[in-house]
């Protein structure tokens, strides 16, 4: 006898039909997670592929003003979240730039790494729900095999009778949670190895480009955003310890 999915949920006890709602419970949340995943990283990656072509450009022009306007108007785009972070601690400084300073690339530097730590978080959050649903669904699942295994013999030895055909209806009821327990679980596994990985190649990007713009700007300190006053002062320190007297 060829017994169907419906019928074995109707044949299955209180305990089975709660383990299935809670998998099914367990497969809508994590399906959920992983599309709001997908379009999260899906628009960022996309505002980054029109951000950084324009970002470079400006770079290359020397227009910083329009480079800290256009990070500062991306609110998704990873990098360009990063970037506007950096910029943001030296435009107070562009009118004058010969004022920009060593420290305030450092503070720019310090100012990508938080701003990395904390996308990062961002992109990683939804990633514990889809490893705990892949990690335990299938124990959930097994959970209500054992007990249907169980009542399965518990009536068998209430009938009195023995044998194969006596209990197969009953382990077949109860091996159906956890067929149902890995179909949850193997989507789950494969969403959070998806996005580890996707989220891993983003946060690479976006070091490089944090690491690409301080270098920019270490150049410039170099040339001309601040040059006279590193002469200046190298000039001072070497006048002052030329003038003192041998001792």
């Amino acid at each position: 006898m060829e017994l169907s999915i419906l019928d074995l949920y109707n044949d299955a006890g209180t305990f089975a039909r709660g383990i299935i709602w809670t998998l099914v419970a367990m497969s809508v949340l994590a399906l959920g997670t992983a599309v709001a995943k997908w379009v999260r990283l899906f628009r960022s990656t996309r505002q980054t592929a029109k951000f950084a072509p324009e970002f470079g450009r400006f770079l290359q022009e020397d227009q910083l003003d329009a480079a800290i306007a256009l990070a500062e108007k991306q609110k998704i785009s990873h990098v360009a979240r990063v970037l506007g972070e950096a910029l943001a601690e030296v435009k107070p400084l562009l009118r004058d730039r010969a004022a920009v300073t060593v420290a305030d690339i450092n503070s720019a530097e310090r100012a990508t790494e938080r701003q990395m730590m904390i996308l990062h978080a961002e992109l990683k959050k939804g990633l514990g729900i889809l490893a705990t649903v892949g990690a335990t669904a299938p124990f959930v699942g097994l959970l209500g095999t054992t007990m249907g295994i169980v009542n399965a013999f518990t009536g068998m030895a209430v009938s009195g009778s023995g044998g194969l055909a006596a209990i197969s209806a009953g382990i077949a009821e109860a091996l159906i949670t956890t067929a149902f327990g890995l179909l949850v679980a193997i989507p789950a596994v494969w969403f959070y190895n998806y996005f580890q990985t996707r989220i891993d190649s983003i946060t690479v990007e976006m070091t490089y480009t944090a690491k690409e713009l301080i270098d920019y700007l270490i150049k410039s300190v170099g040339s001309e955003f601040g040059r006279s006053i590193f002469t200046k002062e190298f000039q001072t320190q070497k006048a002052a310890s030329g003038s003192k007297p041998a001792t």
